[in-house]
C-alpha cells in the first residue's frame, strides 16, 4: 500500500510543479489544507477518491492522472 500512496503523492507533486502551484496554493484551490498536501505528497496519507477528483480539479488534470502507474 505505501507503493501506491508514494505513486499517488509523486504524481500530485510531479502535476502541481507543472502547473507552478506551491503546496499552500494547491490546497487553496481544492479546499485542503496545506499540511494534508505535503503528507499525500510524501506517501505518508491515504488519499481519499473525493479528494483526489478535488485535487485533480484544482490541478485542471483528469482524475486518472493521479492514477497513473498504478498496476
Amino acid at each position: 500500500m505505501n507503493n501506491v500512496k508514494q505513486l499517488i503523492g509523486n504524481n500530485i507533486r510531479h502535476y502541481r510543479k507543472i502547473k507552478g502551484f506551491s503546496q499552500e496554493e494547491l490546497a487553496e484551490r481544492a479546499s485542503l489544507h496545506r499540511t494534508y498536501i505535503g503528507s499525500v505528497e510524501r506517501g505518508e496519507r491515504n488519499i481519499s477518491v473525493k479528494n483526489i477528483v478535488s485535487v485533480a480539479r484544482a490541478l485542471d488534470i483528469l482524475p486518472e492522472k493521479l492514477l497513473e502507474g498504478i498496476e
